[in-house]
């Protein structure tokens, strides 16, 4: 399969240091979060790849790497075989925009609340010079709220109106407008009730079906991740722990985090197998662990763990970055 979307080596660096002034009167050196450190992974096309972990690993921060909303200190993503950072501005990258499009986490904070449904979801039509009259573009946003369960009248309804569901589908019609074929979702089930969580669950994935569109999807819920995803991508403090397809990650997790995060989901069948619950927090960003960033949590780490860094390394389909794997102690 062709890969619609390839990523090569990602990391971004923020520097959090206090102001100079500060620095030099408290001898302060400066100080750097690496949220995305030395990521790979690619998508093919009409298919759904989700990262999982728990808050602060760097999955939204790679959500907004891609659709170029932060610049990459190191590494490229390519789309469709071209890389993005060659295409720095101009007709190039206006048609990017239009391929790639991001549904946020919040539907209460990323729509105005002071435009019309009508202008939320017709700007994208204005901006890209897609509809120019108002009465093809009443009737095209029309048929992008119909698709998403909602009414055409709706349009004329500010977002204070509707449900955190119906919001979020506000937002799914907005990033639909241009026809994109790559949607990256940053956790955009979240903020709702569970029974609405299925509901726009299902919307994305009759969508995915109908237009052979190619996901990204952000989450820290595993129940969620089961049900839309093709391949699950594990992280953990910036890095990639772990990439398999969902049937093998789901019943052969490799990675101890992975299965430390599976065993923390609530056993309703009630099987009596052992269970390892998720101990300790994720450290301290500014001063990550030496060697493997999981060993001062990991049940079976070694010396080797706390001093040498694992690579994420191809086994039997699927990739670890674990020393235990590659030992065959895990």
């Amino acid at each position: 399969m062709t890969a619609l979307v390839q990523v090569d080596d990602l990391a971004k660096t923020f520097d959090v240091s206090a102001p100079w002034l500060n620095r030099v009167v408290e001898r302060k050196p400066r100080q750097f979060v690496h949220a995305v450190d030395g990521v790979s992974f690619s998508i093919a096309k009409g298919r759904t790849l989700a990262l999982v972990g728990e808050s602060g690993c760097g999955k939204s921060t790679v959500a907004r790497l891609l659709v170029g909303l932060y610049a990459p200190t190191r590494g490229t993503v390519r789309f469709d075989g071209r890389a993005t950072s060659e295409m720095a501005a101009g007709p190039e990258l206006r048609a990017l925009r239009r391929r790639m499009q991001m549904i946020f986490q919040d539907p209460y904070a990323s729509l105005n609340p002071r435009w019309k449904v009508l202008d939320i979801v017709g700007e994208p039509l204005r901006e890209h010079g897609l509809i120019d009259d108002g009465d093809g573009l009443r009737a095209r946003v029309g048929e992008l709220l119909q698709s998403v369960g909602l009414a055409a009248a709706d349009g004329d309804k500010f977002p204070h109106q509707f449900s955190g569901g119906q919001r979020q589908r506000i937002s799914i019609a907005r990033a639909l407008a241009t026809q994109p074929e790559f949607l990256v979702c940053d956790e955009p089930t979240s903020a709702l009730d569970v029974s609405v969580q299925a509901q726009v669950l299902n919307i994305m994935k009759d969508l995915q079906r109908e237009r052979g569109l190619t996901y990204l999807f952000i989450s820290h819920n595993l129940a969620v991740v089961r049900h839309v995803s093709d391949d699950v991508g594990v992280m953990y403090l910036g890095r990639l722990v772990e990439l398999a397809p969902k049937a093998e990650l789901f019943s052969n997790p490799r990675h101890p985090y992975t299965r430390m995060l599976l065993d923390a989901i609530p056993d309703i069948a009630m099987t009596g197998r052992a269970r390892t619950p998720v101990q300790g927090e994720v450290p301290n960003p500014l001063n990550p662990p030496s060697g493997c960033a999981f060993h001062p949590r990991c049940p079976q780490a070694s010396t080797r763990c706390a001093a040498e860094r694992p690579v994420l390394r191809s086994l039997k389909g699927i990739q670890v970055a674990c020393h235990a794997v590659d030992e065959g102690r895990a």
